[in-house]
């Protein structure tokens, strides 16, 4: 595959999720913005923007995440490969890039509780 091959099935993911996104947060939120709306009239949340924008920073979190972790990934193994003693520093490494995952979590559910 190549370069520009690679980076067209990534934007076309992008395109994808982010057309999901749109069409989930349109089918599912307006039930749940009318029962908000009905319970509590102080405020005014437009809940199906909030709702896309919850999801939208935990699919960003998750797709960098698959990213840097197929990088870092391939290079531990590579470098395991050649250093087996090195394998807990790789470890750690993909850890690292794991935690990209739990910061969009936690984002999504700091917006979510805004509202």
């Amino acid at each position: 595959m190549t370069n520009i091959e690679f980076r067209r099935k990534v934007s076309m993911t992008f395109v994808a999720t982010a057309l999901v996104l749109l069409a989930s947060a349109f089918v599912f939120a307006p039930g749940a913005y009318a029962a908000t709306t009905e319970a509590a009239q102080d405020g005014d949340y437009n809940l199906a923007l909030v709702c896309f924008s919850a999801a939208l920073a935990f699919a960003v979190g998750a797709l960098a995440a698959g990213m840097a972790i197929g990088k870092v990934g391939s290079a531990a193994m590579g470098a395991i490969s050649e250093r087996p003693e090195i394998a807990s520093q790789a470890l750690i490494f993909i850890a690292l890039a794991e935690g990209l995952v739990v910061f969009g979590f936690i984002t999504s559910l700091m917006i979510l509780g805004k509202v």
